[in-house]
């Protein structure tokens, strides 16, 4: 059953809220803990940051029907860049969502992956996708702030719910 626009700009919403939590605790950070290796695939904090921050631009390209913008640049790799940029971004993400309603959701997208494969999906099941991807990368991170002694930032989506 297809989510509703406007559960998919709550989820979207959350998203927003608990990335912003996660990178203000990381700018915390000392850059050697941004750039310990933790031997994952984005390998420390500043890492798998920049890749859910990354992917979260490339999908609204997509959903804009617009090419694939290059993954990450090198200045995409500042704590600094995440502090001012991927706020900025969900405010794209907002102004898209303003234009959608729930019919336009369950349409399919049409895209190409960054290897140039083409496929298709439901728009709201790309919605989705997004919004948990960043939940598995965040989940990653708040482990690798634990293993250096940190306490990260409450994360849970019912926190959110509560903070509303």
């Amino acid at each position: 059953m297809p989510l509703s626009a406007a559960e998919l700009r709550e989820h979207f919403a959350y998203s927003a809220w608990a990335s912003q939590r996660l990178v203000q605790a990381a700018a915390a950070l000392t850059e050697a803990e941004l750039q310990r290796d933790f031997q994952t695939a984005d390998r420390s904090v500043l890492g798998t940051l920049v890749h859910t921050f990354a992917a979260d631009r490339v999908w609204l390209a997509r959903f804009r029907n617009l090419p694939n913008p290059p993954y990450s640049t090198p200045e995409d790799h500042r704590i600094a860049v995440l502090v001012e940029q991927w706020p900025a971004l969900y405010r794209e993400w907002d102004e898209w969502f303003a234009a959608q309603d729930d019919s336009s959701l369950t349409a399919d997208l049409h895209y190409r992956d960054m290897k140039g494969n083409a496929w298709s999906n439901p728009v709201w099941k790309l919605a989705l996708h997004i919004v948990n991807h960043a939940t598995h990368h965040r989940g990653q991170v708040s482990g690798f702030l634990r293993t250096m002694g940190h306490t990260p930032p409450v994360l849970d989506l019912v926190a959110y719910y509560r903070g509303k």
